[in-house]
């Protein structure tokens, strides 16, 4: 089981940058991939990023892949996506979601954080 929770959100025009932060409690962080989803009004939640326990792999929707970055730190407890080049396009809530079966690009994300909204401006 673990607690998360999205900072970070913000205010962008479009071609700006942000940078989302994940904060995880409890001992088992390490343990478990960790995604990026986003959800804009009338919309699926749909995964943007993931990566594996260790970072050492990454996956990335076609719409995002070259402009956004997922990093973890494990010690921190702390998951990041750097994002780029931002379009109108991006905005949305983005959670942040624990993997718990499965691979990155389509398995099962059990633990959810609150969200923290992007809003890109032009």
């Amino acid at each position: 089981q673990v607690q998360l929770v999205e900072s970070g959100g913000g205010l962008v025009q479009a071609g700006g940058s942000l940078r989302l932060s994940c904060a995880a409690s409890g001992p088992t962080f390490q343990d478990y991939g960790m995604g990026w989803f986003r959800q804009s009004p009338g919309s699926e939640r749909k995964l943007v990023a993931s990566i594996s326990w260790s970072g050492g792999s990454t996956y990335y929707a076609d719409s995002v892949k070259g402009r956004f970055t997922i990093s973890r730190d494990n010690v921190k407890k702390t998951m990041y996506l750097q994002m780029n080049s931002l379009k109108a396009e991006d905005a949305a809530v983005y959670y942040c979601a624990a993997l718990t079966s499965g691979r990155l690009a389509s398995g099962e994300y059990a633990y959810w954080g609150q969200g923290t909204q992007v809003t890109v401006s032009s």
